[in-house]
């Protein structure tokens, strides 16, 4: 990863997307949720997540706190992207 990578910002519009109401979503491209989807369905509860103490740059840090108060769940999502392409990549070895 390059430093300046870390200094990009998103471009969505999260004005626009806040904005949004259930009436003004288009959903004439979804399927319906009918008796199959739901047959199909699984219950699936979240894993109790783990306290951790981690050591990093503050850059790093930085850029994943202007990224809004949620930070602390991206930071999860990077490492599980991160782990799940080496897991695929070790097991095509």
């Amino acid at each position: 990863m390059k430093k300046s990578d870390i200094n990009n910002t998103s471009e969505t519009n999260w004005d626009l997307v806040d904005s949004l109401t259930d009436e003004t979503i288009d959903r004439t491209d979804l399927p319906p949720l009918d008796d199959a989807f739901f047959a199909k369905a699984s219950w699936r509860m979240p894993q109790t997540k783990v306290a951790v103490t981690l050591r990093m740059e503050p850059d790093l840090l930085s850029w994943f706190r202007a990224q809004g108060e949620e930070y602390e769940d991206r930071m999860i999502a990077a490492l599980r992207i991160y782990a799940q392409a080496h897991r695929d990549m070790s097991s095509n070895v």
